[in-house]
């Protein structure tokens, strides 16, 4: 293949989210896309009010809303009162969404393995040193720690 490795690393991750995304379906979590992956990582740690999920996005209130609505039709995220005001309403993970989060975490771990048995130890170490460079180089490696690399497109 004739392309360069910016150009790779993109379809390659698109690819792979995509196959994750349909593997995480047969495994009876369906109906997640991309952007879902992006409101589990703020809500991992506990709860969050939908205006702090827009701004944690990057995103608008009501933008926040659609994908809060998205993911409480489809079982994965609960909304409690905050326990230091009722009124106000907070957005948690629920049992299945923990389960979810369980399940990616297995996919993943088990497309590494199909990428090391396919390239071997070597190469997979100096595709994990490749790409954290391009992450650094853009600023995002300082920002996986707190769970905040930007959404790009919802």
């Amino acid at each position: 293949m004739d392309l360069n490795v910016i150009v790779l690393t993109g379809l390659a991750g698109g690819s792979l989210e995509r196959l994750q995304l349909a593997r995480l379906a047969e495994a009876g979590f369906p109906g997640l896309r991309r952007s879902h992956g992006y409101v589990f990582q703020r809500l991992i740690d506990g709860s969050s009010t939908v205006g702090q999920l827009a701004k944690a996005l990057g995103i608008t209130q009501q933008g926040a809303s659609k994908q809060v609505r998205e993911l409480e039709d489809l079982g994965y995220v609960g909304r409690v009162p905050s326990p230091a005001d009722a009124r106000v309403r907070t957005i948690e993970l629920t049992a299945r969404g923990r389960a979810a989060v369980e399940t990616a975490r297995e996919v993943q771990a088990a497309l590494e393995a199909q990428v090391y048995e396919a390239v071997g130890p070597e190469k997979l170490a100096a595709a994990r040193e490749a790409l954290t460079a391009m992450l650094t180089m853009t600023g995002d490696a300082a920002r996986i720690p707190s769970r905040s690399v930007p959404l790009g497109e919802v």
